[in-house]
């Protein structure tokens, strides 16, 4: 079976060495061809924080939580462990603004 390679909008469980856990993340940025395979993610919680910075999405594949863009940062193609599933383009929209809310870009 082929290897699948993550894409920009969907969601993944993938190994980010927390004990032993894994959580779903939302892949942001992918690597073109020439480049290191490092895919760029914001995880998904379950202890929410009450911040504007929380998308909460709902999703069968999803426990109840939001997206935490404060959380972004990047991973390994080997730490993608299974594709949860598919966010839509106004869902994906909204995680980007809470990351541009939150690193002040206009």
């Amino acid at each position: 079976m082929p290897v699948q390679r993550a894409k920009r909008g969907e969601v993944w469980k993938a190994d980010l060495g927390l004990i032993a856990k894994t959580r779903p993340v939302l892949i942001l940025g992918t690597p073109g061809p020439n480049h290191r395979q490092i895919f760029t993610y914001v995880p998904h919680t379950t202890q929410l924080q009450g911040t504007e910075f929380e998308v909460s999405i709902p999703a069968r594949y999803l426990e109840k939580g939001a997206f935490d863009a404060q959380g972004i940062s990047t991973v390994q193609t080997v730490k993608l462990l299974k594709k949860l599933g598919d966010i839509t383009p106004d869902q994906l929209r909204e995680v980007e603004n809470a990351i541009l809310q939150w690193l002040e870009i206009d």
